[in-house]
């Protein structure tokens, strides 16, 4: 099974930026979806950004135009550059791979994945 490890996470000011991102190691699929969440204490995790291997993303409304998921073939990662960032946006992030692929309704769903990474902290300051 494929080993997901994510970086980047950090503390920051309202209105900054950081870059997160899950390295994939070992056996990784021809086709596939890759997915970030995030989970806030007290609350559900959700799903936060979408990428496919055909090149579809999603976004939930929460952070469109803020947030761009992005994935780097040559160092085998999912990158999610978080620009604007509020304190509603902290949180512990999550990568997440399926070896299927998905309508993109899909990609922002809990259950379209089965492998998870351990998560990075996310903190924004107001």
């Amino acid at each position: 099974q494929e080993q997901l490890v994510e970086s980047g996470g950090g503390s920051v000011q309202a209105g900054g930026s950081l870059r997160l991102s899950c390295a994939v190691s070992g056996y990784t699929y021809s086709t596939y979806c890759m997915g970030w969440f995030r989970q806030a204490p007290g609350k559900e995790r959700e799903g936060v950004a979408g990428w496919d291997s055909v090149g579809t993303t999603t976004y939930a409304d929460s952070v469109k135009g803020r947030f761009i998921v992005s994935r780097d073939n040559a160092k085998n990662t999912l990158d999610l550059q978080m620009n604007n960032l509020e304190p509603e946006d902290t949180a512990i992030y999550y990568c997440a791979t399926s070896p299927y692929t998905r309508a993109p309704e899909h990609l922002l769903l809990r259950d379209t994945y089965n492998n998870w990474g351990q998560g990075t902290q996310v903190t924004v300051s107001s």
